[in-house]
């Protein structure tokens, strides 16, 4: 069955590690649904979230590849663990003033945060799961979207965890591996 996965990778901190996990996905024809990478805690490694569509056997592929990059450190399925997940958003909308007073209503019941405003426009920011991010926007549609702009997902293991360093793992099974 076709789902979608969130996987981490930890990889070293080093100019080209991204281009080539995005040039292998490519290469294996995988499609990345989302994908976003940062530095961690430590300025040695960062951890890339990347989100894939497909069945248990692309799953696998997909870590496998990942696995078989000298730069990374540890990958991680997340799918089926307890993580919090979040995505970013910057939305321009259409905001006469008449109509200002609801768009802020509904910025606030979403918990965004109004960034910009201009005479014919404001600019929100709004973060959280992407089910919220998705239904803001379909509120949003209405009043007119000018501009929009996402960061893709980030995700992170609930609980205690060492997320820089460590062994090399590529399962979840694996009891001796650290969460991402």
């Amino acid at each position: 069955m076709e789902r979608k996965h969130v996987i981490t990778a930890l990889v070293s901190n080093r100019p080209g590690v991204l281009a080539h996990i995005a040039g292998l996905f490519a290469g294996r024809g995988f499609n990345i649904d989302s994908l976003a990478v940062g530095e961690t805690e430590s300025d040695e490694y960062s951890r890339l979230t990347v989100v894939v569509r497909g069945d248990e056997s692309i799953l696998e592929q997909v870590r496998k590849q990942l696995g078989k990059v000298i730069d990374v450190i540890r990958v991680n399925d997340l799918s089926g663990q307890n993580y919090v997940e979040r995505d970013l958003m910057l939305i321009k909308v259409s905001a006469p003033p008449a109509r200002r007073g609801e768009i802020l209503e509904v910025t606030e019941v979403f918990r965004g945060k109004i960034v910009d405003i201009g005479s014919k426009h404001i600019m929100i920011e709004i973060s959280g799961p992407e089910e919220k991010i998705e239904a803001f926007v379909e509120l949003m549609r209405p009043y007119g979207i000018r501009e929009l702009v996402r960061t893709g997902r980030v995700a992170m293991i609930r609980g205690v965890g060492n997320s820089s360093g460590g062994r090399r793992s590529h399962s979840q099974d694996d009891p001796s591996a650290t969460n991402d």
